[in-house]
């Protein structure tokens, strides 16, 4: 068969579902929506089960084609026409994977079950087929007479590496293992995303008395006294341990003994027994990652990962953070003897624990700046903020937003905004999720509903979205953020730009290594708190007013202090990853014994727990395992970005705008990202931007 014809094969195989259901189900129908975005209320929880079938169906009979094809294996008729195949999956894909992070319930996670094994197996389907394995191998092993593309001999290797790190290269007889193990992590890891979600809505903090809420500023109230409500609890304050309840609560409230056992409950998430617990589950995913990786011929899962990460192997890894930990945990030390300090006024012989450093902090910050994150806040409206967000990227690339009324969204509260270019074409739409909910996970992210690609010569606009937890609004108050907050947002919507400037012709090449793609997000917090762009957005929720010049000159000021907290709680996090995916016997471990041990190894001192303790570290159970170091690697890389525009003396740059997204943003993985960030900034990137910005020099 010729290369043309396998391609239009894979484009033109009937639908295999018998099902009459499937009339009626969104995924068998084109979606006439504006834009093309997905009929959310249209889609029901049952519509996604006979999806997933109908496209992992269509996908086998597209791979078997393309196995089975006589025609000598080529680039296009071999690694595009893989490329090309999933399509249907993909779309059912994308729809629930988002909604099963943002907005799940019982339902959802009861199909997630079943699905995610149906997934594992489906790719082992793929990756481990023998015939198709060696029409690939054919076409990596001609590589050098191919002439391709920068970009096409970038995913041959991809699709080449791919198989063989599934484990295509094994025996027979190691394959069986290797689906094995595959299939038990897919069902541990959909087992532990639930525990950790019900475990942390679980958790209620419940204030009876007005004295407890001594300290605590009105909005955090205003908040505590709606969650209350909701729950049915009038009259009372309702804490939780979503972000934008715990967090305030533990910087201000002067109630000692409810900050320890708010901070405890997070602490100790799934750490507890029973059927939120998941210790024996990080053990035994931990345990099968050293088999496999072992089982692929690398000596741990962390060498199996960051092959393909900048970093390239632990020592890399630890070779940086080593770089980072210790001036980071020495400014943490002096910190804390400054709480200390503060804390004797107040309660003298006690000492400093985990649920007084924020609050003391604050104290400290407060005394020695005259600085108070209260102070800020309502100059940070969530509105105000995110269209300073859009206005940054409209001064640095000439785009606008436009938000789009009346598009299907899969919860009420979720935005659409459309964006363009500087000349009005089309380039693709953002959502944007903000507030917690019930059945929405922890944290922040970025995800896509349509990736872009071009498709018969045509691009395929992207459909991104960014999903937060920030605070709500309280009474007739806005969202106020905090500075947290507003970096966060910043740092997402990076994301998001990455992921509608994206230009490559291949899905395949989208994706960065992980130690990569948090570039473009963190560079954007770069520019949320300059004062120059803080006149853009930071005006007063009330009045207006712009920020004044005496605030920001002191949020600068204070801008450093409390680095060594958060670099030391996030890189002992980091630094546990580590230890865990450098594990070279696959026997059981005892997580609190070995979590115990990992940051008694590094010197972490007692009175900061670290960013994520194993049994709720959801970085790790996921797509960071041996990779949450990469925050830190990607800062380095955004501290050095950030002061190319610095040095030009114009944050917002034209030509320094453009090689950026040019060189990086565009690009996806499509090349070496080494070599992306060496073509953008003429240079290697320098440590030294990073130490200086956190005070750590």
């Amino acid at each position: 068969m010729h290369t043309a014809s396998v391609l239009a094969a894979l484009m033109t195989l009937p639908v295999l579902a018998a099902d009459p259901a499937a009339a009626v189900n969104p995924f068998f129908a084109e979606w006439k929506t504006p834009f093309g975005v997905p009929p959310f209320a249209e889609i029901k929880e049952e519509h996604f089960l006979p999806a997933f079938r109908e496209g992992i169906a269509r996908q086998k009979a597209e791979v078997a084609a393309l196995a089975d094809a006589q025609a000598a294996p080529s680039f296009e008729n071999t690694i595009v026409a893989l490329e090309l195949s999933g399509q249907f999956l993909d779309r059912t894909g994308s729809v629930f994977f988002n909604l099963t992070g943002a907005e799940t319930n019982p339902k959802l996670q009861a199909v997630n079950r079943e699905v995610m094994p149906l997934m594992s197996a489906h790719r082992d389907d793929i990756q481990l087929n023998a015939k198709l394995f060696q029409r690939v191998k054919a076409v990596w092993e001609a590589r050098a007479g191919l002439k391709l593309d920068p970009d096409q001999a970038r995913l041959l290797e991809r699709t080449y590496k791919g198989f063989v790190r599934a484990g295509a290269a094994l025996t027979p007889e190691q394959q069986v293992r290797m689906r094995a193990i595959n299939g038990e992590q897919s069902r541990l890891g959909v087992d532990f995303g639930d525990r950790l979600l019900k475990a942390t809505k679980a958790f209620q903090m419940v204030v009876d008395q007005p004295e407890d809420l001594a300290g605590l500023p009105e909005g955090t109230r205003m908040a505590a006294a709606a969650a209350a409500k909701k729950a049915s609890l009038d009259g009372k304050w309702l804490f939780t341990l979503d972000g934008p309840s715990i967090w305030p609560f533990l910087e201000y409230a002067q109630n000692r003994e409810l900050r320890k056992r708010i901070l405890t409950g997070y602490l100790e998430r799934c750490n507890q027994g029973g059927d939120t617990d998941t210790n024996a589950i990080v053990s035994r995913v931990t345990s099968l990652r050293v088999e496999k990786a072992q089982l692929l011929g690398y000596r741990t899962w962390a060498h199996f990962v960051l092959e393909e990460n900048m970093a390239k192997d632990p020592k890399g890894a630890y070779g940086l953070l080593d770089q980072i930990w210790k001036p980071a945990l020495e400014v943490a030390k002096k910190e804390r003897a400054e709480l200390q300090a503060m804390m004797a006024k107040d309660l003298p012989g006690q000492k400093l624990e985990p649920w007084d450093w924020r609050y003391y902090a604050e104290k400290v910050k407060q005394a020695k700046y005259d600085f108070d994150e209260e102070a800020v806040k309502p100059y940070f409206a969530i509105d105000r903020v995110r269209e300073g967000a859009f206005a940054v990227a409209g001064k640095l690339y000439g785009i606008t937003f436009t938000e789009v009324k009346g598009i299907p969204v899969y919860q009420k509260d979720v935005r659409c905004f459309e964006v363009k270019e500087q000349d009005g074409r089309h380039l693709g739409l953002i959502y944007v999720d903000y507030h917690p909910r019930p059945g929405k996970r922890g944290g922040a992210w970025m995800s896509s509903y349509r990736a872009p690609w071009i498709k018969d010569g045509k691009k395929v606009d992207p459909v991104v979205v960014n999903v937060c937890n920030f605070t709500a609004p309280a009474g007739d108050r806005p969202a106020l953020l905090t500075s947290d907050e507003v970096r966060t947002l910043f740092h997402e919507f990076g994301h998001g730009l990455h992921g509608l400037f994206y230009a490559g012709r291949y899905r395949g090449t989208a994706g960065t290594p992980r130690d990569f793609v948090e570039l473009p997000s963190q560079v954007m917090e770069n520019w949320a708190m300059e004062p120059e762009v803080l006149k853009l957005y930071a005006r007063h929720y009330k009045t207006g007013e712009a920020m004044p010049d005496a605030l920001v000159a002191k949020m600068k000021k204070a801008a450093t202090f409390g680095e060594g907290f958060a670099t030391v709680e996030y890189m002992a996090a980091s630094l546990l990853d580590m230890d865990w995916h450098t594990l070279t016997d696959a026997k059981p471990q005892d997580t609190a014994a070995f979590e115990k041990a990992s940051l008694a190894k590094w010197g972490l001192i007692a009175e900061i727990p670290p960013r994520y303790r194993s049994p709720y570290f959801n970085h790790i159970m996921g797509g960071y395992a041996a990779g949450y170091y990469s925050y830190i690697w990607s800062a380095v890389l955004d501290s050095d970005a950030f002061q190319a525009f610095k040095e030009k003396g114009n944050l917002f740059d034209p030509a320094t705008a453009a090689r950026f997204r040019a060189e990086v943003l565009s690009k996806g993985g499509t090349e070496d990202p080494a070599l992306l960030y060496r073509r953008f900034r003429g240079r290697d990137p320098r440590v030294e931007p990073l130490l200086e910005k956190r005070g750590l020099k």
